[in-house]
């Protein structure tokens, strides 16, 4: 399925139904009087947020939600139907913003939450409505009030747990492959991951849902390759993984450089909780990733965990590591307790 986070939508509610002008006419009841009745509302539309999407690639294909009008009234005293409300599906962490793309409406983060977009119109009263002792036949019955419509931005940011972030071919895509049963595509060259891709990792009877992110490049939040279009998918997230390409020659320059982009990007973005990650150690000798960890730790007053996302190696660690820092769910009991196959071995040059 194509990813789309960004679409322009128009709605309309339905217009109410008009009134009747209607009057008596039975045998034997000379002066029957009115009874045209009132018209129907006309429907309005919602949206409501749905666990089951992840893109709103289903805009591309349909921009225009407009619901019916409500039923005009009729004689006998009868009312019209009321017109069917129209409810568009969008997946959970959508924000719907105004036509300037700019004023948020409504930030649609609890599954099943509904949101009245637009209200539709009232039904016209009928003539039987207006009857008084000095106009005991009006022939007057109002018309149906329109509805509302209006453009709006749809704006989907991934509601996850953990954010893998880095530089492009650190590996995260790889990880997330290793942990979880996402599949996303892996190649040996930067920009491989296009768009974001979820996953979930089980591990001690919890769960903690993935996101990876397209690589981040310097100036991302300016836009420079990929960056300030997917940054918005990591602001939902409780903590960071951060993964750092053990093969590259200066790893603090590299976690620096992201560390920046973030800030530039939005400052709170840098409470958040991270965990640092060097990744490829397989390709390393032990030397080495002792060097580049001790190296990082000193740079970042954090503890900086040696894995390898193409051997499962160490990866067991660094996922209970990622639990101290999310509200996870429990994991139902006839599933197994975890889906991560690591090896439990030193490193060793001969890795």
């Amino acid at each position: 399925m194509k990813f789309l986070d960004q679409a322009k939508i128009y709605v309309k509610s339905g217009d109410g139904g008009r009134g009747c002008v209607a009057f008596r006419r039975e045998k034997y009841i000379e002066f029957g009087g009115p009874n045209g009745g009132d018209g129907g509302k006309g429907g309005s539309v919602y949206f409501e947020a749905v666990e089951n999407l992840n893109t709103l690639i289903d805009f591309r294909y349909q921009q225009h939600f407009k619901a019916p009008r409500g039923q005009h009234g009729m004689g006998s005293e009868m009312c019209g139907a009321k017109g069917e409300d129209v409810i568009i599906k969008v997946p959970v962490g959508t924000e719907i913003l105004a036509q300037d793309g700019e004023t948020l409406l409504k930030d649609m983060i609890t599954p099943g939450e509904r949101f009245l977009i637009a209200k539709g119109g009232d039904g016209g009263r009928g003539n039987m409505r207006f009857k008084t002792s000095t106009n005991q036949a009006p022939r007057y019955a109002e018309p149906g009030w329109p509805g509302e419509e209006l453009w709006v931005w749809l704006k989907l940011k991934i509601i996850a747990d953990v954010g893998l972030i880095g530089f492009p071919n650190a590996g995260k895509s790889t990880f997330l492959s290793a942990v979880t049963r996402a599949r996303p595509k892996i190649a040996d060259y930067p920009f491989t991951t296009l768009y974001p891709n979820l996953g979930v990792l089980w591990i001690d009877n919890r769960e903690v849902v993935l996101a990876d992110i397209p690589g981040l490049i310097e100036g991302a939040h300016e836009g420079t390759g990929l960056g300030d279009k997917f940054l918005k998918h990591v602001e939902r997230c409780s903590a960071f993984l951060h993964i750092i390409d053990g093969l590259s020659e200066d790893v603090v320059s590299a976690y620096k450089t992201i560390r920046k982009e973030l800030e530039l990007y939005k400052t709170s973005l840098l409470e958040k909780p991270e965990v640092i990650a060097l990744n490829k150690c397989d390709s390393l000798g032990l030397k080495e990733i002792t060097k580049k960890t001790k190296a990082l730790e000193k740079a970042t007053g954090k503890k900086v965990f040696a894995i390898s996302g193409f051997a499962h190696t160490g990866l067991e660690e660094v996922s209970r590591e990622l639990l101290k820092y999310v509200q996870v769910k429990a994991k139902p009991q006839e599933k197994e307790t975890t889906e991560i196959k690591t090896e439990s071995k030193p490193w060793s040059p001969l890795d």
